[in-house]
């Protein structure tokens, strides 16, 4: 089946406003193999059995990556890195600095993969994608899903017992996703694939808004949730660390860069210094992912060289008073 990719921008809209698609692969990994949520087949932990499909380039996959590296499952989770430029076919392997091809089936596309795991697939071929090597077909799609997975299923092999969606901060995690998500993960699509002025500045006031509101936030406390690294950071880092270098100008999310924000430009700073996470930050497949692949936005597709930012200096986040 070759059908073809379908791309950020083709979408429903509904008065200008770009309306995301849901995931359509939604099982669950867990220790024993028991199915951890009603309806959603279960798959049990095991080291070598999953791949990640990822791209350097896009938040919601830098979320995987992300948790990858701190729950020490890089012996366990093998992973594929995709060419950052996204053609009007689907994410490509062709060869890239960074992207490392398809280290299983050596495929050229993301569309076969999705074809691999269901030959009448007919829908968005997006990543990250946790794949099965035993069954070969993709577990599950949903970026939200895959971390709670890492965070917890694979403990009993890497004996990592340490969890970012601790249970006594579980409903607080929760509420602060939903805002984030809406508001500043999504936010920023919202903004830049909007396709009337109206719809523009609805998504772009309700961005800054949010923005100013986790501003406030973090000028009481370090990390959005309790006093430790928490999902809720996890979630929102991805954002907040392409902001500046894409957002603001490709996205036309202007009215302030992270630089400007006392609190969240030394959050940024912060969460990128936590060991394992500096290095799932590959800036290059960042800026030449959206500059490129985003036509109607960008015809030019010339890719900026600046902002020179840089998140390895001093920040005062572990100093601040409570």
């Amino acid at each position: 089946m070759t059908n073809t990719h379908r791309d950020q921008l083709d979408f429903a809209v509904e008065k200008g406003e770009f309306v995301r698609w849901e995931s359509q692969f939604r099982n669950w990994i867990t220790a024993d193999g028991a199915a951890g949520v009603t309806g959603m087949a279960g798959f049990k932990a095991e080291a070598g059995r999953y791949h990640l499909y990822v791209s350097y380039a896009c938040p919601w996959a830098h979320r995987t990556l992300i948790y990858r590296s701190l729950k020490k499952l890089e012996d366990i989770i093998t992973v594929s890195v995709v060419n950052p430029k996204m053609t009007d076919i689907s994410w490509d392997f062709e060869d890239y600095p960074g992207a490392t091809g398809d280290t299983l089936y050596k495929v050229k596309t993301m569309q076969e993969i999705y074809d691999k795991a269901a030959d009448d697939f007919d829908g968005v071929v997006t990543v990250p994608v946790l794949w099965d090597k035993k069954t070969q077909t993709i577990v599950n799609n949903e970026s939200s899903e895959i971390i709670r997975m890492l965070d917890s299923a694979f403990n009993g092999l890497t004996g990592s017992d340490e969890t970012y969606y601790p249970d006594e901060f579980k409903a607080e995690i929760d509420e602060v996703n939903e805002f984030i998500y809406h508001n500043i993960n999504n936010g920023v699509y919202k903004t830049g694939f909007a396709r009337t002025q109206a719809a523009y500045e609805k998504a772009f006031d309700k961005l800054f808004s949010a923005l100013d509101e986790i501003e406030y936030r973090l000028a009481k406390q370090r990390y959005l949730v309790g006093d430790r690294l928490t999902e809720a950071d996890l979630r929102l880092f991805p954002t907040l660390i392409r902001f500046d270098s894409v957002y603001v100008g490709h996205f036309k999310c202007n009215l302030k860069r992270i630089e400007d924000y006392a609190n969240l430009s030394n959050y940024v700073r912060d969460i990128y210094q936590v060991p394992g996470i500096k290095e799932t930050v590959n800036m290059d497949h960042i800026k030449t992912h959206y500059y490129w692949s985003h036509t109607s936005i960008n015809p030019t597709r010339i890719v900026p060289v600046g902002p020179d930012v840089d998140y390895m200096c001093e920040h005062n986040r572990g100093r601040h008073k409570k």
